[in-house]
Parts: structure tokens; C-alpha cells; sequence
């Protein structure tokens, strides 16, 4: 079901795709790499809203607004890497594994999933520097060195993923569902948000 080869593959074909045509609903056959495609465009559209943070004389009113559209897609985000390692633990129930008696891995494969997500923007965006037509020497050389990092250190990731899974379906190594469970969105676990609300209520 899981291959870390199949997943680099996707987000490195969505990332060109969306940035080639952000409009694009790129089709995924596999329901499991659906789940992953979504996932990765959560983290595809945070990126480029950060981006819009950064640019130079940004308003106050805009800034609020690109703050709020950061909380809301890293909170979907962080709930589809949750469904995936949800998904996977479905998958594998029937199996009855993972066997509870395994050793417990503190990382899911769905948060290593969002790091080979967002891996896949950072090669995107570094290759885009190195390849620079105006850019200097030195930055091209730079960014060059930097995308050889990446690389590297994605490959290294993939590997422990698949590493991770096969010793799930073995017995050896068991996961659990890790729950984020961000409180910055709730408006009755944010104080900002419940104290003005009382506030504005005269309590």
C-alpha cells in the first residue's frame, strides 16, 4: 500500500503541475495517493500564502488576512497527515497489526509523509534559484549545492519510511495515531478569541 518511491513521484508531478497551472485538479486513480495529493497541496498552498507574508509593503489589513489563511491551511494540514496514518492503521487492522507488543517509532508515517511534502516544494523552489537565467554566479552555485543537500536528505527520508513500514507489516515496529491537537483555531481553547468575545458581550 505505502511506497515512499510512489509518493516523491506524486509531489514531485503535483508541485510542477500546480505551478504550471495553479487552477489544475490533477487526477490521482490510487484513493491511498488521493489522500497523499491532498496532503501535499495543503502544504503546496501554505508555502506560497508565507510567501505572500514576506512581500514587501504588505498592509497591516493584509497581513491579518494572510495570518488567518496560514492558521486555517495549517490546520488542514495537520488533520491530513492525521487521516493518513488514520488510514494506513485501517488498512493494517484487519492484519491485527501493528502488534502491540512491537517497539513503538515516536515519528507516523504520515508527519514523515508532510516532511517528504514539503522536501518536494523546497527542491522545486531551490532548483528554480540554481537555474536562475538572472541570477549571479554565486547564487546559482549556491543554491546548486544546497538542492544537492535536499536531495540527499530526501532520499534518506523515503528510505526510513519504507524502513518504518516494512517493519510494521513484519511486527517488529508499531505506530500510533498522533493526535496534533491544535487549540490556536478553537474559539473555546484560544484566550484571544474567547476573552474578546466575552468583551464584546458586556460579561
Amino acid at each position: 500500500m505505502l511506497s515512499a518511491d510512489a509518493i516523491v513521484k506524486l509531489d514531485d508531478e503535483l508541485t510542477s503541475a500546480w505551478h504550471a497551472l495553479p487552477g489544475i485538479d490533477q487526477e490521482v486513480a490510487d484513493p491511498w495517493l488521493v489522500r497523499v495529493a491532498r496532503q501535499h497541496r495543503a502544504n503546496f498552498d501554505l508555502w506560497h500564502i508565507e510567501d505572500e507574508a514576506r512581500t514587501p509593503g504588505a498592509t497591516d489589513a493584509q497581513l491579518a488576512d494572510v495570518k488567518r489563511r496560514i492558521d486555517i491551511t495549517n490546520q488542514l494540514r495537520n488533520d491530513l497527515a492525521e487521516d493518513l496514518d488514520r488510514s494506513l492503521l485501517d488498512w493494517l487492522a484487519p492484519q491485527r497489526l501493528p502488534f502491540e507488543d512491537a517497539p513503538l517509532h515516536s515519528e507516523t508515517p504520515g508527519l514523515i509523509i508532510d516532511r517528504l511534502s514539503i522536501l518536494a516544494l523546497k527542491i522545486y523552489h531551490t532548483r528554480e534559484e540554481a537555474e536562475r537565467c538572472d541570477g549571479p554566479p554565486e547564487h546559482c552555485e549556491r543554491n546548486r549545492a544546497r538542492l544537492a543537500i535536499l536531495v540527499d536528505q530526501r532520499a534518506d527520508l523515503a528510505r526510513c519510511l519504507d524502513l518504518l513500514w516494512r517493519e510494521t507489516l513484519g511486527g517488529t515496529r508499531r505506530f500510533k495515531l498522533y493526535r496534533q491537537l491544535k487549540m490556536y483555531n478553537d474559539p473555546t481553547l484560544n484566550p484571544a478569541i474567547y476573552r474578546n468575545a466575552q468583551s464584546e458581550s458586556g460579561q
